[in-house]
């Protein structure tokens, strides 16, 4: 038997599967860990003493669970991103790696870059406008504000292509990262805008490009030692999380499109050609010269979660009981779920969350089915931009959400969409696994290992409602854009 190992490097644990080649999970680990805030706006991981640790134990653990008679075949790794990790010619991380879109650090050099290259010529050559989830200013933002450390790097890396060094001492970047480097990216060429790229790396040279399936190379002896893997072991590129969990629930088709519900909500649409919308993200795909659009919120499980402790800490059980007992529209309560700014459609930073409607008769379930129904509304506004890139989708919900009776149904009677729910649960670390598999031709590359059990259908008795309420919420974000700003200035914090 030959097993395959995938590993995922999450926002809020690593976890790691062996899984045969029929999609069989064998053995899985996870480890927990957090993340830092250092500041307001910035969000960083130490990338030895959570990364690298963590994939060092998390591979001594399953090899050690590989059965008698099987063999491990080959490994690949995702994670977080875009991030942006500098190194030294050692490999020795210089400073924390900083996260994607959640650490918003770089908005003067989003702001200086796009003003320099110009915001159309931006959306023309690399297929996205800068905004906090782009790499390229947040290069900007070390090499103008940490000067010495830009100095001292040698190379740059998100997430899986720092493990992918560490693993095989080799300097790649997969396509679909890269396409989230903006503007160093071409999405449209699947290549690098080299002069733009020479322009803010200057002296960092560009990794090479690859497909998130690619062997890139295997095991040295050195990494089998600290991790307890086989030497020689090969080493698929791997990818973003989010594009590997696609890829694990079968979204793959064009018009397939997944809903990742967590502590933020991610939302990846496969596309049959070249489409460019400036309120999303237009990358390149998980399978060779595919492309996709992606869309994600700055917060979601994250809302719930403050809500939860705010209103005293009563069990999300508890919680969820009240809000199923309101009725759709919360009796005239809306929310703008902006409270840590906000990323696609609106690409706003300075965004604050925003309550109208609330009366002496609202209470606690109230809040809380507001806070799904505001997520929901988001949503939608997402959704109707997708549609403009392809019609007649396939939507796949995945993640920890699911487990609310109460946010996917809101979502699908807000959207009118019904959601399938695949059988496996497992994530990205699922995915990686199948990537791994088909790099190292175990399987064929349109093997696709997920199965459908249930569908998630609009209530038609509730969509009447939300298509009445959906203009009133879609107005109070521009009409109070100007106020939040100017409260952001009273607290940047």
């Amino acid at each position: 038997m030959e097993l395959l190992l995938g590993i995922d490097m999450g926002t809020g644990s690593t976890k790691g599967v062996l899984v045969d080649t029929t999609g069989t999970v064998i053995a899985s680990q996870t480890i927990p860990h957090g993340i830092d805030l250092p500041r307001p706006g910035w969000a960083e991981v130490d990338p030895d003493a959570v990364w690298w640790r963590e994939i060092c134990a998390i591979s001594a653990a399953l090899v050690a669970q590989v059965p008698a008679g099987a063999r491990l075949a080959g490994m690949c790794v995702s994670g977080v991103g875009p991030c942006l990790l500098l190194c030294d010619a050692d490999l020795r991380p210089l400073r924390p790696a900083i996260l994607y879109g959640i650490d918003t650090r770089a908005h003067a050099e989003i702001d200086s870059l796009t003003a320099e290259l110009g915001e159309q010529t931006i959306l023309d050559r690399a297929g996205t406008l800068l905004s906090s989830q782009a790499v390229g200013p947040k290069i900007e933002w070390v090499r103008t504000r940490e000067p010495r450390v830009f100095e001292a790097a040698a190379r740059w890396y998100g997430s899986n292509s720092y493990i992918a060094a560490k693993l095989t001492g080799e300097y790649v970047m997969d396509h679909h990262t890269a396409s989230q480097c903006a503007p160093l990216y071409s999405t449209r060429d699947f290549d690098w805008n080299h002069d733009w790229a020479l322009r803010i790396c200057g002296h960092l040279p560009l990794p090479r490009l690859v497909w998130p399936s690619e062997i890139v190379g295997r095991v040295t002896a050195d990494a089998a030692r600290e991790t307890g893997l086989p030497f020689g072991l090969p080493v698929a590129a791997g990818t973003v999380d989010a594009y590997a969990e696609a890829f694990s629930v079968g979204v793959r088709r064009p018009g397939d499109q997944m809903l990742m519900y967590g502590s933020t909500m991610f939302l990846v649409q496969v596309i049959d050609e070249y489409h460019s919308d400036p309120t999303l993200w237009t990358t390149a795909g998980v399978e060779p010269r595919s492309l996709a659009l992606a869309a994600g919120t700055s917060t979601a499980g994250s809302l719930i979660g403050w809500l939860q402790k705010l209103t005293g800490g009563a069990s999300l059980e508890e919680l969820t009981a009240e809000a199923l007992r309101v009725p759709a529209g919360s009796e005239g309560l809306l929310m703008l779920p902006y409270l840590a700014g906000e990323r696609t459609p609106v690409f706003d930073p300075k965004a604050r969350g925003l309550l109208a409607g609330l009366t002496l008769r609202h209470g606690r379930g109230h809040l809380f089915r507001a806070a799904y129904e505001g997520i929901a509304f988001g949503i939608r506004q997402i959704l109707e931009r997708f549609d403009d890139a392809h019609s007649g989708v396939r939507t796949v919900a995945v993640g920890g959400g699911l487990k609310s009776p109460v946010w996917a149904q809101v979502v699908s009677d807000v959207t009118g969409r019904s959601q399938l729910v695949p059988e496996q649960a497992i994530g990205a670390s699922y995915g990686d696994a199948l990537l791994a598999a088909i790099g190292v031709g175990l399987v064929p590359a349109d093997t696709d290992w997920a199965e459908i059990t249930r569908e998630i259908k609009p209530d038609p008795r509730n969509q009447a409602v939300y298509e009445q309420l959906y203009g009133t919420w879609a107005e109070l974000y521009p009409v109070t854009r100007e106020q939040m700003h100017r409260l952001v200035e009273v607290d940047p914090g």
